[in-house]
């Protein structure tokens, strides 16, 4: 089918009162079950690379693996750069083919967020790429901060409806409570935030960090009105499970087929359960 453009994915979704998964890649196993999951689910995916996948596989291997995937099925898959953090960074993606980006401007005053996310948003438009921009601060579960200021660092819906409006992005990824990595305890989201947020903006708004969140919690702010749901650690955590359980079981096993190929299977079993809680099963 070839790659589709995010927004396109995004708006049905927002219409249709589901999210879209947008599972991180890190190597050809992960590209695989992400579209062979979606694949059985006739689900629409979204393939997302971070910063540290590109810097590991290469750019254009990433955009090739993805390509030949999306190429291989009939269901719409958009490739996404995940946490671009500046302006050449997301200009090199859109060249190499991805069909959309996200600029992360969170660290900037909201001027300066603003003002970078518009010199991208400007430039995908020329390419038909999609655009996600970041307001709030979505941290990393290991870092140590108290109720008072960890609310600091939350998206503000006022400052939202400006962003959205000044930047014309696609997809906003908001901060309600959320983050990166593997949760200590059971995250509580700001679900009445995340509602005021929805009242203010029209545009189709990214949950970050849902890795571990309860399928509940995912489920209400998707009924509230999150169409983008990313998922990396869940993923790490089957896939490297299952290929450790090859080595425990067989220590003198030197073909790595035989470790990737588990792997692969229980990363699509986790990817299928996500699409499944997403509601975007039979959406394709």
């Amino acid at each position: 089918m070839g790659l589709s453009p995010m927004k396109e994915l995004v708006l049905e979704a927002q219409k249709g009162h589901y999210a879209v998964g947008a599972f991180n890649c890190n190597n050809m196993e992960i590209v695989q079950a992400i579209v062979a999951a979606a694949e059985i689910e006739n689900s629409p995916v979204i393939i997302q690379a971070s910063q540290g996948a590109i810097k590991y596989a290469g750019i254009h291997y990433i955009t090739g693996l993805t390509k030949l995937a999306a190429e291989s099925v009939k269901i719409p898959v958009a490739l996404h750069l995940d946490h671009g953090t500046s302006f050449e960074q997301c200009i090199e993606c859109i060249r190499s083919g991805f069909t959309s980006v996200m600029i992360d401007g969170s660290k900037h005053d909201l001027q300066s967020n603003i003002e970078l996310t518009r010199r991208v948003v400007e430039i995908a438009r020329l390419f038909g790429v999609s655009v996600e921009g970041e307001l709030g601060k979505i941290g990393g579960t290991e870092d140590d901060i108290v109720v008072s200021e960890r609310e600091a660092l939350f998206t503000d819906p006022l400052e939202a409806e400006r962003f959205c409006k000044e930047t014309e992005i696609d997809a906003l990824a908001v901060a309600i409570g959320t983050a990166h990595g593997q949760y200590k305890g059971i995250p509580k989201l700001d679900f009445e935030r995340l509602r005021e947020i929805k009242k203010k903006v029209s545009t189709p708004l990214v949950l970050h960090g849902s890795s571990g969140v309860p399928e509940e919690a995912i489920r209400e702010a998707i009924s509230i009105g999150v169409s983008k749901v990313n998922i990396d650690t869940n993923i790490r955590e089957a896939f490297t499970e299952a290929a450790r359980q090859v080595i425990i079981d067989n220590p003198k096993e030197i073909d790595p087929r035989k470790m990737l190929g588990p792997a692969r299977e229980a990363a699509i079993e986790v990817i299928r359960e996500k699409i499944k809680i997403f509601g975007s099963s039979g959406k394709a």
